[in-house]
């Protein structure tokens, strides 16, 4: 074959595979749940040749990591960040390292370096910043196209220390915090495009991936043709001016998302508690944050106890008996004693109000309750835990509550879309069309 018919013959076959994007290409990956960990995960195409990749959804994640220390790690367009240079102080670093084993993925010297964390065991390590390509699948906001190519992606390599407590087959994680170095910054910054993402956690017994969207405001299509994005409510996001990384970056404000939540209601009913515990003090304290990596919401102690109270209360109206705890969770029914809806274990609602009275998220049972395996018969436990009396933030969304529900951050306008759950579509989070594979198109 003479060198014309193969540079064309390549040419042909790199135009194939990736699509010629522009600023409105929105994109998607698949989210799965880990049962083990209760964690999420999320599929990203890294390194050259473009590898599918599990990482640890981290909602409020400063940067994304990848462990160059295993042997994971192979690429052929890596290459590391020096130190002094205008791209290493635009990412933030605050460190330089050295390297003195042979150079490669995560050891080069000079380099500029991050701290990577790993939010499950609350681990930090230094390691080096590098620059590779990336890859994400392209949407027309109903079903996968081909892949369009994130390049120049600036991620930091880490060493296997810090994946202990992940899934297995998991070797870091994608932060989508307000950085700018998060995945969905880096995305919006190559294409000039609005800072726009959502997320639809999948139930944990759906077969099916749940959805990431960056780089859109929707259409968001979800089986049987619903548009989701035309059922959102909006809220603003707070800025919660102290950091919450275990490497303190000064005068640096939370990467975490922060809504306002202003009362609790169960039934209609607003629980009766200490409500500036609702709000950021100057020190970072208060609040309410969503977080992908923490299973279950967390409620401050006066809190939890109010509310769990309140809970009970309306359930006794509804022929409901709270029998023994089980594990972490305090409040528990017999499942035989529970009816079943299409909106899961028929249970007292719960409404998180935002700053008007009528917008709230409403958490019917399919996200209010967990199932728990018990001695003597199953259990419907309240998935709330207690989270002492002086936590860094009085309330934290967890997993649980947010899955089957879209939520939509968008950062040019600091809102929060949210939808409440899904169900009440008739739709669910693992009913977008992820049936063909972009890598074989």
């Amino acid at each position: 074959m003479s060198f014309l018919h193969l540079s064309l013959f390549f040419f042909i076959f790199i135009f194939n595979r990736f699509t010629i994007i522009n600023s409105s290409t929105p994109f998607v990956a698949p989210i799965e749940t880990d049962e083990s960990t209760k964690l999420y995960t999320i599929s990203i195409f890294t390194k050259t040749p473009l590898q599918s990749t599990d990482l640890i959804l981290d909602l409020g994640g400063k940067f994304t990591w990848i462990d160059c220390a295993t042997g994971f790690y192979t690429s052929t367009t890596h290459h590391y960040i020096r130190c002094g240079t205008d791209l290493c102080d635009s990412i933030g670093s605050i460190a330089c390292s050295n390297c003195f084993r042979p150079s490669g993925p995560g050891c080069h010297n000079d380099s500029c370096a991050l701290f990577p964390e790993n939010p499950v065991i609350r681990n930090s390590v230094l390691a080096q910043a590098v620059v590779d390509s990336a890859a994400l699948t392209t949407t027309d906001g109903g079903s996968p196209g081909q892949l369009g190519v994130v390049p120049d992606f600036v991620m930091s390599c880490s060493d296997e220390s810090l994946i202990q407590g992940l899934p297995e087959g998991v070797y870091g994680l994608a932060g989508l915090g307000r950085s700018k170095t998060s995945l969905p910054a880096q995305v919006s910054s190559v294409y000039d495009s609005p800072n726009i993402f959502a997320l639809c956690l999948p139930n944990p017994s759906s077969t099916s991936p749940g959805s990431a969207f960056f780089n859109s405001a929707g259409p968001y299509y979800f089986s049987p043709g619903n548009d989701l994005s035309s059922h959102l409510f909006y809220t603003p996001l707070i800025l919660n001016p102290v950091g919450f990384t275990m490497i303190t970056y000064a005068t640096h404000p939370s990467d975490e998302y922060f809504i306002g939540v202003t009362s609790i209601a169960v039934n209609g009913k607003t629980v009766e508690f200490n409500h500036n515990l609702l709000k950021i003090n100057n020190d970072g304290f208060g609040g309410t944050r969503l977080s992908t990596v923490t299973p279950y919401t967390v409620l401050e102690s006066s809190i939890y106890r109010a509310f769990t109270k309140a809970f009970v209360n309306e359930s006794a109206g509804m022929n409901l008996t709270v029998t023994d705890p089980v594990d972490v969770f305090d409040v528990c029914y017999a499942e035989s004693d529970v009816l079943s809806t299409r909106l899961g274990p028929a249970v007292p609602t719960i409404d998180l109000v935002m700053h008007s009275d009528d917008v709230f998220w409403r958490i019917f049972g399919a996200n209010s309750m967990v199932k728990v395996a018990a001695e003597g018969g199953d259990r419907w436990c309240l998935g709330f835990v207690n989270g002492g009396d002086d936590p860094r933030t009085s309330v934290v969304i967890g997993g649980h509550q947010m899955e089957d529900n879209l939520l939509q951050f968008d950062l040019v306008s600091e809102r929060l879309g949210f939808s409440s759950s899904v169900l009440v579509h008739n739709t669910n989070c693992a009913s977008f069309n992820f049936s063909e594979d972009p890598t074989l198109r």
